[in-house]
Protein backbone atom coordinates (compact mmCIF):
# COMPACT_ATOMS: atom_id res chain seq x y z
CA UNK A 1 0.00 0.00 0.00
CA UNK A 2 1.47 3.73 -0.77
CA UNK A 3 2.35 5.97 2.05
CA UNK A 4 -0.87 7.33 3.16
CA UNK A 5 0.21 10.93 3.52
CA UNK A 6 2.19 10.65 0.40
CA UNK A 7 -1.19 9.39 -1.73
CA UNK A 8 -3.22 12.01 -0.12
CA UNK A 9 -0.56 14.72 -0.96
CA UNK A 10 -1.09 13.74 -4.52
CA UNK A 11 -4.83 13.82 -4.22
CA UNK A 12 -4.31 16.94 -2.95
CA UNK A 13 -2.02 18.60 -5.78
CA UNK A 14 -4.04 17.12 -8.66
CA UNK A 15 -7.28 18.76 -7.43
CA UNK A 16 -5.85 22.42 -6.41
CA UNK A 17 -3.88 22.05 -9.74
CA UNK A 18 -7.33 21.81 -10.97
CA UNK A 19 -9.36 23.53 -8.95
CA UNK A 20 -11.06 26.21 -11.25
CA UNK A 21 -12.16 22.75 -13.37
CA UNK A 22 -13.39 20.51 -10.58
CA UNK A 23 -16.04 23.81 -8.83
CA UNK A 24 -17.38 23.97 -12.62
CA UNK A 25 -21.07 22.82 -12.58
CA UNK A 26 -20.30 20.19 -14.85
CA UNK A 27 -18.11 18.29 -12.16
CA UNK A 28 -20.38 16.82 -9.66
CA UNK A 29 -20.84 14.86 -6.46
CA UNK A 30 -19.98 11.55 -7.90
CA UNK A 31 -17.29 12.47 -9.42
CA UNK A 32 -15.60 13.92 -6.74
CA UNK A 33 -16.44 10.95 -4.50
CA UNK A 34 -15.13 8.22 -7.20
CA UNK A 35 -11.89 10.64 -8.10
CA UNK A 36 -11.07 12.11 -4.63
CA UNK A 37 -12.94 10.51 -1.72
CA UNK A 38 -12.76 7.68 -2.07
CA UNK A 39 -9.41 7.52 -3.05
CA UNK A 40 -8.44 9.28 0.25
CA UNK A 41 -10.25 7.00 2.94
CA UNK A 42 -8.61 3.91 0.91
CA UNK A 43 -5.24 5.41 1.81
CA UNK A 44 -6.58 6.26 5.44
CA UNK A 45 -6.91 2.37 5.63
CA UNK A 46 -10.71 2.16 5.33
CA UNK A 47 -12.08 -0.52 3.16
CA UNK A 48 -14.37 1.60 0.68
CA UNK A 49 -15.16 -0.99 -2.03
CA UNK A 50 -15.55 -4.05 0.81
CA UNK A 51 -12.47 -5.80 -0.70
CA UNK A 52 -12.42 -7.76 2.16
CA UNK A 53 -15.72 -9.02 1.29
CA UNK A 54 -17.84 -8.68 4.35
CA UNK A 55 -20.66 -9.43 4.81
CA UNK A 56 -22.89 -6.21 5.04
CA UNK A 57 -23.38 -6.06 9.03
CA UNK A 58 -19.03 -6.02 9.05
CA UNK A 59 -18.19 -3.28 6.05
CA UNK A 60 -15.95 -0.76 6.71
CA UNK A 61 -17.96 1.67 4.43
CA UNK A 62 -21.81 1.43 4.03
CA UNK A 63 -22.93 3.86 0.83
CA UNK A 64 -26.11 5.33 0.87
CA UNK A 65 -26.43 3.94 4.77
CA UNK A 66 -30.66 4.05 5.99
CA UNK A 67 -30.81 6.53 9.76
CA UNK A 68 -34.05 7.38 11.27
CA UNK A 69 -34.36 11.26 10.89
CA UNK A 70 -37.54 13.13 12.33
CA UNK A 71 -39.32 9.28 11.51
CA UNK A 72 -38.17 9.38 7.67
CA UNK A 73 -35.18 7.28 6.71
CA UNK A 74 -32.41 9.20 5.28
CA UNK A 75 -29.16 8.32 3.50
CA UNK A 76 -26.10 9.57 4.54
CA UNK A 77 -23.35 8.86 1.43
CA UNK A 78 -20.98 7.13 3.52
CA UNK A 79 -21.04 5.25 6.87
CA UNK A 80 -17.98 4.33 8.51
CA UNK A 81 -18.13 1.62 10.70
CA UNK A 82 -15.28 -0.77 13.12
CA UNK A 83 -16.71 -4.46 14.07
CA UNK A 84 -20.69 -3.32 12.84
CA UNK A 85 -20.48 -0.05 14.81
CA UNK A 86 -20.99 3.26 13.06
CA UNK A 87 -18.06 5.64 13.73
CA UNK A 88 -19.11 8.77 11.85
CA UNK A 89 -21.20 9.47 8.57
CA UNK A 90 -19.49 11.42 5.83
CA UNK A 91 -21.44 13.85 3.49
CA UNK A 92 -20.28 14.58 -0.10
CA UNK A 93 -20.91 17.23 -2.20
CA UNK A 94 -19.62 18.84 -5.36
CA UNK A 95 -16.71 20.99 -5.35
CA UNK A 96 -18.90 24.02 -6.73
CA UNK A 97 -20.91 23.47 -3.00
CA UNK A 98 -19.90 26.57 -0.72
CA UNK A 99 -19.72 24.68 2.34
CA UNK A 100 -17.51 27.10 4.35
CA UNK A 101 -19.82 30.44 4.54
CA UNK A 102 -22.80 31.63 5.76
CA UNK A 103 -24.69 30.84 2.73
CA UNK A 104 -27.96 28.70 1.90
CA UNK A 105 -26.14 25.76 -0.09
CA UNK A 106 -23.63 25.53 3.57
CA UNK A 107 -26.07 25.79 6.14
CA UNK A 108 -28.68 23.48 4.29
CA UNK A 109 -25.68 21.09 3.93
CA UNK A 110 -24.30 21.40 7.53
CA UNK A 111 -28.03 20.80 8.53
CA UNK A 112 -28.73 17.83 6.39
CA UNK A 113 -25.25 16.54 7.97
CA UNK A 114 -25.83 17.24 11.56
CA UNK A 115 -29.29 15.77 11.68
CA UNK A 116 -27.79 12.15 10.62
CA UNK A 117 -25.17 12.19 13.11
CA UNK A 118 -27.38 13.44 16.06
CA UNK A 119 -29.93 11.04 15.09
CA UNK A 120 -27.41 8.15 14.76
CA UNK A 121 -25.81 9.40 18.25
CA UNK A 122 -23.05 9.51 16.72
CA UNK A 123 -20.02 11.75 17.85
CA UNK A 124 -18.93 13.36 14.87
CA UNK A 125 -20.22 13.58 11.39
CA UNK A 126 -17.65 14.87 8.25
CA UNK A 127 -19.21 17.17 5.58
CA UNK A 128 -16.67 17.71 2.20
CA UNK A 129 -16.48 18.76 -1.64
CA UNK A 130 -13.03 17.89 -0.83
CA UNK A 131 -11.89 21.55 -1.06
CA UNK A 132 -12.18 21.68 2.49
CA UNK A 133 -13.87 19.32 5.41
CA UNK A 134 -16.19 20.34 7.86
CA UNK A 135 -15.84 18.20 10.35
CA UNK A 136 -19.14 18.49 13.03
CA UNK A 137 -19.86 17.65 16.95
CA UNK A 138 -22.47 15.80 16.21
CA UNK A 139 -23.31 15.25 20.18
CA UNK A 140 -24.80 19.15 19.74
CA UNK A 141 -28.58 18.86 18.88
CA UNK A 142 -28.86 20.75 15.12
CA UNK A 143 -31.13 24.05 14.29
CA UNK A 144 -32.67 24.50 10.99
CA UNK A 145 -31.72 28.19 11.07
CA UNK A 146 -27.85 27.24 12.79
CA UNK A 147 -24.86 28.60 10.64
CA UNK A 148 -22.50 26.71 8.73
CA UNK A 149 -20.30 26.96 11.68
CA UNK A 150 -22.03 25.86 14.60
CA UNK A 151 -20.27 23.32 16.15
CA UNK A 152 -17.49 23.13 13.52
CA UNK A 153 -14.46 22.78 12.87
CA UNK A 154 -13.04 23.67 9.43
CA UNK A 155 -10.26 22.22 7.49
CA UNK A 156 -9.30 23.64 4.16
CA UNK A 157 -7.54 22.41 1.36
CA UNK A 158 -4.62 22.54 -0.03
CA UNK A 159 -3.32 21.81 3.04
CA UNK A 160 -0.41 24.59 4.15
CA UNK A 161 2.89 23.02 4.65
CA UNK A 162 2.95 23.81 8.39
CA UNK A 163 -0.35 22.38 8.84
CA UNK A 164 -0.31 18.90 6.97
CA UNK A 165 -0.50 17.30 10.38
CA UNK A 166 -3.83 18.08 11.09
CA UNK A 167 -4.94 16.13 8.02
CA UNK A 168 -3.40 13.11 8.80
CA UNK A 169 -5.51 13.43 12.15
CA UNK A 170 -8.69 12.60 9.68
CA UNK A 171 -10.14 9.05 11.09
CA UNK A 172 -8.00 6.37 9.54
CA UNK A 173 -9.05 2.91 10.53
Amino acid sequence: MTDAPDAIKRLVETFGDNIDSYRSSPYNETQVRREFIDPMFKALGWDVDNEAGHAEPYKDVIHEDAVKVGGATKAPDYSFRIGGARKFFLEAKAPSTNIKTDCKNAREAAFQLRRYGWSAKLPLSILTNFAGFAVYDCGIRPHKNDKPSTARTLYLLPVRKEKDDDLWCFPGR
